[in-house]
Formats: structure tokens, C-alpha cells, sequence
């Protein structure tokens, strides 16, 4: 039933939101409403914390970050690497080859799942399969990545493993941090890097970008 609630609440969220769209911005659509609720339903679009974490450790260059929340709250705080392309300008023309390519996997987040999934659902729509979500949010970044809580004592060598993980990817971001409630990202510029520079005159600036 609260799965039934969630996926209702979404769609109504997503019609609202293709409501809005001016009608100069938005293209003709390449997935079906059936295939798009199976894809929904699997969770297929989801990347874990723990592979986002890897991936910027490691500095990886198969993969472009993209915060899809306001530019004001991508400006206080945001993923090493993110460029931010706010949900409300996600189907903009000037970010189309940054979002309809297969040379890098998009890892949209948000504060928790809804805006990201929002935005994945608009792009999956237009036949754009390149973009994940990050599961949970910036919320449960902060608790799986930041502030691990300790596993106890009586758990799988998989579950220590992930503990191990999450503890060692935490000091290579920085100290822990306390867990943040489903309103409160904290205050850290020295995350987000000088936006990145383009040649192109076409395609608008955005802001961060990878190192």
C-alpha cells in the first residue's frame, strides 16, 4: 500500500511538473507509460552511496554528478565534482548533450529521492538512458557515507565490509558530520569547485564541473 501512496504521489508530482514546461521546451515522448512503471517499479534508476562514494575517490572520469536542486542550495553546499542543473531547466535544450550522451553516467541527486527521481523520469521519457539516481539523497548520503553508525557486534562479514567502506570514504571526505533531517543540508563551500569552462557558445554555462 505505502509503495502504491509513493508511486501516486510521484505521478501527480510528474504531470504537474509537465504542465508547467513551456511548450517550446518539451520534445515528443519515446517510452510508454507501461515500460516506464516497470523501470519505477525494479528501482532500476537507483545508484548506491557507496558506489557514488567510489567513483569520486577513485576520480573516475566515467561519470558527471548533477545536483537538480536551486541554484541557491547547490551554492551552499554540493558533491565534490556536481555541476547544477536545476529541475525546473532539466529539459532545456543547452543541457541536452550533457544529458543525451553514452560517454558518461549522470548520477542526478537531490535533498532526498523526489526531485532527482522527478528529473530521471522526465529524461527516461525522452528515450535518454544514460542517468541514474543517487538513492536516498544528499539526506542519506550524509548518514550512509558521513555518519556511518557502527553495525554492532553480531553482523555478516558484508554488512563489516560496508561499514569498513563507508568509514574509510567518510575521512577521505572529510570529518564526520552529524545526520541531517529530510530539510537541513549543511553549509560547506569548499565542496563545490570553480565552475568548469566551456569553448562552446551554444550550450549554456552551468555551474561546478568535474576536476
Amino acid at each position: 500500500m505505502k509503495t502504491r501512496v509513493v508511486l501516486s504521489i510521484t505521478a501527480i508530482a510528474l504531470g504537474l511538473l509537465i504542465a508547467a514546461v513551456p511548450q517550446n521546451t518539451t520534445r515528443p515522448y519515446k517510452v510508454n507509460p507501461e515500460q516506464m512503471l516497470t523501470e519505477i517499479q525494479s528501482e532500476q534508476q537507483f545508484i548506491s552511496p557507496e558506489e557514488v562514494a567510489d567513483m569520486i575517490v577513485q576520480k573516475l572520469p566515467t561519470y558527471q554528478l548533477i545536483d537538480v536542486r536551486n541554484t541557491n542550495d547547490f551554492e551552499q553546499f554540493s558533491l565534490p565534482g556536481a555541476i547544477n542543473i536545476p529541475l525546473e531547466s532539466i529539459l532545456n535544450e543547452e543541457f541536452q548533450e550533457i544529458l543525451n550522451q553514452d560517454t558518461k553516467t549522470n548520477i542526478l541527486y537531490s535533498n532526498g529521492n523526489l526531485d532527482a527521481n522527478e528529473a530521471w523520469m522526465l529524461l527516461r521519457q525522452l528515450g535518454y538512458s544514460n542517468n541514474y539516481v543517487l538513492q536516498g539523497g544528499l539526506n542519506y548520503w550524509y548518514e550512509a557515507i558521513m555518519n556511518p553508525a557502527s553495525p554492532g557486534k553480531s553482523v555478516s562479514n558484508e554488512e563489516l565490509a560496508k561499514y569498513n567502506f563507508r568509514k574509510a570514504a567518510s575521512r577521505s571526505f572529510g570529518s564526520d558530520t552529524s545526520a541531517v533531517d529530510n530539510n537541513f543540508i549543511p553549509v560547506n563551500n569548499t565542496a563545490n569547485p570553480a565552475p568548469a569552462k566551456t569553448e562552446s557558445k551554444k550550450k549554456k554555462k552551468v555551474s561546478g564541473g568535474c576536476s
